[in-house]
């Protein structure tokens, strides 16, 4: 999905001109009364796999998009957070849950959005969780009761099928995937 361009540079407000910059290869937003190169870069969404027991913590979408469709509790990193910040923040929002974050499990490249995912594994500290603003429902569900058809995301997808793959095998790794 192509941004949408930029008109105006956001550090002195002359109009921007598209072009290759001195010492760059690719066409970049440039402001040429103060030389700012304006970057587009992909977007991190961050999140856990929260876990109690051999359940997982699946949040149900109260927004769009996918509203009504499960995912795990992830979103958009904020400036001045680690990765590890974010995730711990997105799973107390959406999920109300306070998680022991682990590694690093997924890393899900998904250019078609510019976006990067990253699900961390993590441990529920007790089962105590509510669903947050943007969530309709909070639930602990084993792999049976995992609703496959009605996953939000394909990044999603993917990391609770490997979660479950790793988890019988008895050796959870780290997993890296494009997504087109």
């Amino acid at each position: 999905m192509p941004h949408p361009p930029l008109n105006y540079c956001s550090n002195c407000g002359a109009k921007l001109t598209r072009r290759v910059p001195t010492g760059e290869s690719l066409t970049r937003h440039v402001c040429d009364n103060c030389n700012t190169i304006h970057y587009r870069n992909p977007l991190m969404v961050v999140g856990t796999v929260p876990v109690w027991q051999d359940r997982v913590l699946l949040c149900r979408r109260a927004i769009e998009p996918r509203y009504g469709l499960w995912t795990l509790p992830a979103g958009f990193m904020e400036n001045d957070e680690t990765t590890g910040q974010a995730a711990l923040r997105e799973t107390l929002e959406e999920a109300g849950a306070a998680v022991e974050l682990q590694e690093p499990f997924t890393l899900i490249s998904v250019p078609r959005v510019n976006q990067v995912h990253l699900f961390y594994r993590a441990r529920l500290r007790s089962i105590e969780f509510k669903p947050g603003e943007e969530t309709l429902e909070v639930a602990l569900v084993d792999e049976a009761g995992i609703p496959w058809r009605d996953i939000a995301f394909r990044t999603v997808a993917f990391t609770l099928k490997r979660w479950f793959e790793d988890r019988s095998r008895g050796n959870y790794q780290f997993h890296a995937a494009d997504l087109e």
